[in-house]
């Protein structure tokens, strides 16, 4: 164990991370008034902006441009609904458990995005800064794509926002953010680069694998300023809307149990025998 470690270990004062004093920047409150990123919560704030342009206030301290907006709107609504995948069955059949728990039902789906599921998006807008970075200033986007996309298959990493299981063409949604990015002026650099990496696939995988909509929604919201670190929270923010849609729906007709059943007819013992005799 290390000096670091050891200090760690042995100081029971000692804090994780270098701040010593708490600061935030997001908010504060008195006796009369609650300020949220420098503005007045009642008087500038309720009833002025819409939630998603609030979103964007919380996360970068400043209120997104009318591209920006129109933008950040888009991916919400591509990606709030996507059926009845695992986290949404997870979630109504935590509901269907404890109905009196929507809190509980809705963190049981949440829980579910990772690197699979919504996550990829966050994977793939950095994979991108990536290749914008390789590319440097007026440099050969395909090239730095080939390089970059090669490297991530050298170390085993999957090249995330690329191929659907369903949508083997283009997914449609792709092409409607990209015209949203087109339609206000923001259809950028990183859109070129999402195309440079879907160009190049075929000679590095030796697939013709087309953009999905994980790596649509961070090449349009990297046009337009949004932070890298708070990719994945769109797609997270985006699916609450929808689990709550579900769970309202499983209060009203309840499907929980029944995905339940299904996957106990469907499951296949693969164990060995109980030992015979008891």
């Amino acid at each position: 164990m290390g000096y670091r470690s050891r200090r760690f270990a042995t100081d029971l004062n000692m804090k994780i991370g270098k701040a010593t004093v708490v600061r935030t920047a997001i908010s504060t409150s008195d006796a009369h008034s609650i300020t949220v990123r420098g503005r007045d919560l009642s008087k500038e704030l309720i009833g002025r902006i819409g939630f998603a342009d609030y979103f964007h206030l919380l996360v970068t301290g400043e209120m997104p441009s009318p591209a920006a907006s129109a933008v950040l709107n888009a991916t919400l609504v591509a990606i709030a609904e996507h059926g009845l995948v695992p986290s949404v069955q997870a979630s109504r059949m935590t509901l269907a458990a404890a109905p009196d728990a929507l809190q509980g039902a809705v963190a049981a789906g949440i829980l579910g995005c990772g690197s699979v599921i919504l996550g990829a998006s966050e994977t793939a807008g950095r994979m991108f800064v990536e290749v914008d970075q390789r590319a440097g200033s007026g440099g050969d986007l395909a090239a730095a794509a080939e390089t970059v996309v090669r490297a991530w298959r050298e170390k085993g990493q999957p090249v995330p926002g690329y191929g659907h299981p369903l949508h083997k063409a283009r997914d449609a949604r792709v092409d409607a953010l990209f015209g949203v990015a087109e339609a206000n002026g923001v259809r950028g650099r990183f859109v070129a680069i999402a195309e440079a990496v879907e160009a190049v696939l075929p000679a590095v995988l030796g697939r013709d694998l087309k953009l999905n909509v994980s790596a649509a929604i961070p090449a349009v919201l990297l046009d337009v300023g949004y932070p890298v670190t708070a990719l994945k929270g769109v797609p997270i923010l985006a699916r609450t809307a929808g689990l709550i849609a579900h769970l309202n729906e499983e209060l009203q007709q309840g499907i929980g149990f029944a995905l339940s059943y299904q996957a106990t007819r469907e499951v296949v013992y693969d164990g060995p025998p109980a030992a015979s005799g008891g």
